[in-house]
């Protein structure tokens, strides 16, 4: 008969969307496009629309976010690292249900879930030292953020534990980016006492590093050996073959996406903020070797 569901009339009768806000920041991070097909996949099987956001240019207090996705969706999952505290905290004050994925807002709890991401930094650690590295180099994300600052804390700690000491010479924080990795990993190599094997807190920044490196004509792994953290699919092609941390992607993602719709129906009827933290564990790859004498 050619009918089509009207979903705004339907929204009217039975106060739901059938929606889910997704915040995502760079849509040009595969990080963001493998976390986003997982959700898209998870909440489809529900019977819930995907409504996806970049924040990229997004207010700095949140307040586009909200004007945008208030009244338009039943739940909001906050896959970005970036976006404004005040977004995640404006829509529970609004009692919608969110939830954040791989975040923390130390503010106020909220909803989330996240990688083991102290177990992250000690097996990055345990691997380069295991490797004959002394000279370690770091590349990090903004420290105001408490998955990359305690991630970095449990790096640091277990060279300290090792007998390593880290030279903040070799440090370098910035937004995750193919170009960013470039650019700081450009400076690490300059000078006499280039590191020899850096740590990246994300691929994408990795792979930046790498062809940096190839520039300058550095052999990986035997002048650099370069860490990732993620396993992007990416990561395990050839052309970069890049030792990283994994994280489980999709099943985090899945994870938040049942989450979000239990707070919805009322089939999570736990008062307290739940914390989901999955394990991660260490791909080694053909990008770290033994240390140069």
């Amino acid at each position: 008969l050619g009918y089509v569901t009207n979903h705004a009339a339907r929204s009217l009768k039975t106060r739901r969307t059938q929606t889910i806000g997704v915040v995502v920041a760079d849509l040009r991070n595969p990080y963001f496009l493998e976390v986003v097909d997982a959700l898209r996949d998870e909440l489809h099987l529900a019977g819930y629309r995907t409504f996806l956001v970049s924040d990229q240019q997004g207010s700095d207090d949140g307040s586009e976010l909200v004007d945008l996705l208030l009244g338009s969706v039943d739940g909001v999952v906050f896959a970005s690292a970036q976006s404004a505290d005040t977004a995640a905290t404006g829509f529970a004050d609004l009692r919608m249900p969110v939830v954040l994925v791989n975040r923390e807002i130390e503010s106020r709890p909220l909803d989330r879930v996240l990688s083991d991401y102290t177990a992250g930094g000690r097996l990055a650690a345990e691997h380069l030292v295991e490797l004959g590295h002394r000279r370690i180099g770091l590349i990090t994300g903004p420290s105001a953020m408490a998955v990359f600052r305690d991630r970095e804390e449990a790096f640091r700690g277990t060279l300290a534990q090792l007998g390593v000491p880290f030279d903040e010479r070799l440090r370098r924080e910035g937004p995750f980016s193919y170009e960013v990795g470039e650019q700081l990993g450009a400076e690490l190599m300059q000078g006499p006492d280039v590191p020899t094997a850096i740590f990246c807190a994300d691929d994408l920044v990795a792979f930046g590093v790498l062809d940096a490196a190839q520039r300058h004509g550095l052999r990986v792994p035997d002048d650099l050996s370069v860490m990732g953290y993620d396993d992007l699919t990416m990561a395990g092609w050839d052309r970069f073959g890049l030792t990283t941390v994994r994280q489980p992607m999709d099943e985090m993602a899945r994870a938040a996406a049942r989450l979000v719709l239990g707070r919805i129906h009322g089939t999570d009827d736990s008062a307290e903020p739940q914390r989901q933290v999955h394990p991660v564990r260490l791909v080694r790859r053909s990008s770290t070797g033994p240390a140069r004498a």
